[in-house]
């Protein structure tokens, strides 16, 4: 109990330090956006509308997560008996899938130009995007901290990351036609930029529906914890063994135990501290049955020693390797 007390303030901190850097980025992405929305009407830039197109993005995105955070702490209801902690996932899920449906519009538009390419005005456009890879760069730096520990503060990362990638793209676009001449740099630069953006969103896309999906976390070997929890004294065996993520930096497991004879609750406590401090895991519910002779049963997760008769035998370093890649 004190262990989750202690994981439960941890993460109450975390998120009160997630919602200060957001709220931050989000006022200097509003207050950017309305420059390059105007420098690229003016321009008529497509890679410079393109990053304002990421930029309008960033606000829904930043704002969403903000939103997340405020809505994850709701208490639990007899309905939602873990409360609204995955809000924080659908959010990274949602930010995942728009700057899906962005890069697709881009590399729409940018087909039309490589074959129609208007004029564009190069000096505007570059002076806009100077401008805009600071405030990108700022903000990246900013989320930066904590995009490793939350999907949903790592979701406004790609999008804003995105933005300074637009922003790269438009200073090289607008340097090359200011100085050759060459106005195809524009949809050419974009493209490629986009393909980049793709690749992250389609990244954190993954992580969100192995999160919904209760695949193993990132980081986390089954067979591992298994044989660690084996290693307590006065456990003698353990199955139905799952482990999952409820939201970002909250880790939880579930386990049959077979403990020594009248040693229950000093088992207990002893599996509790080690799965705590070695693997982070906060949320433990651990059924613990006691007895010389108490038979395994033979459909624990993880263990291709227990796996039902009717599933593929599965190489246990593959299946660690798997585990932990997910």
């Amino acid at each position: 109990m004190v262990a989750n007390g202690r994981h439960a303030h941890d993460r109450a901190v975390g998120r009160g330090a997630s919602r200060k850097r957001l709220a931050v980025v989000l006022a200097m992405t509003l207050l950017y956006l309305g420059v390059e929305v105007a420098g690229a009407l003016l321009s008529n830039s497509l890679a410079l509308l393109a990053d304002a197109g990421h930029m309008v993005s960033d606000v829904g995105a930043v704002g969403l997560a903000l939103f997340a955070l405020w809505y994850a702490e709701r208490p639990a209801t007899p309905e939602r008996s873990y409360g609204y902690a995955r809000a924080e996932i659908l959010a990274a899920l949602l930010n995942a899938l728009v700057l899906i449906l962005i890069v697709g519009y881009v590399l729409w538009e940018a087909w039309g130009r490589l074959w129609d390419p208007p004029a564009v005005q190069s000096l505007p456009m570059l002076l806009v995007a100077v401008v805009g890879l600071g405030v990108n760069l700022l903000g990246a730096w900013i989320l930066s901290e904590g995009r490793h520990d939350s999907l949903n503060e790592a979701g406004a990362f790609v999008h804003v990351v995105g933005d300074a990638l637009g922003s790269v793209g438009a200073i090289a676009a607008s340097a090359i036609i200011l100085t050759a001449g060459f106005v195809l740099a524009d949809p050419i630069f974009s493209v490629l930029i986009s393909l980049i953006i793709l690749w992250s969103a389609w990244d954190l896309l993954r992580r969100t529906i192995a999160v919904l999906m209760e695949s193993t976390p990132p980081g986390i070997d089954l067979l591992r914890v298994r044989a660690d929890m084996l290693r307590v004294e006065g456990v003698e065996a353990v199955h139905d063994l799952h482990i999952w993520a409820l939201t970002s930096g909250f880790i939880a497991m579930s386990a049959h135990v077979v403990a020594s004879d009248g040693q229950a609750q000093e088992v207990l406590a002893r599996l509790r501290d080690r799965l705590h401090d070695d693997f982070g895991i906060a949320h433990t519910t651990l059924q613990i049955e006691q007895g010389e002779q108490v038979e395994e049963e033979i459909h624990c997760v993880g263990d291709p020693r227990c796996l039902p008769p009717d599933l593929p035998m599965v190489e246990p370093a593959r299946l660690g390797r798997d585990a932990g890649a997910l």
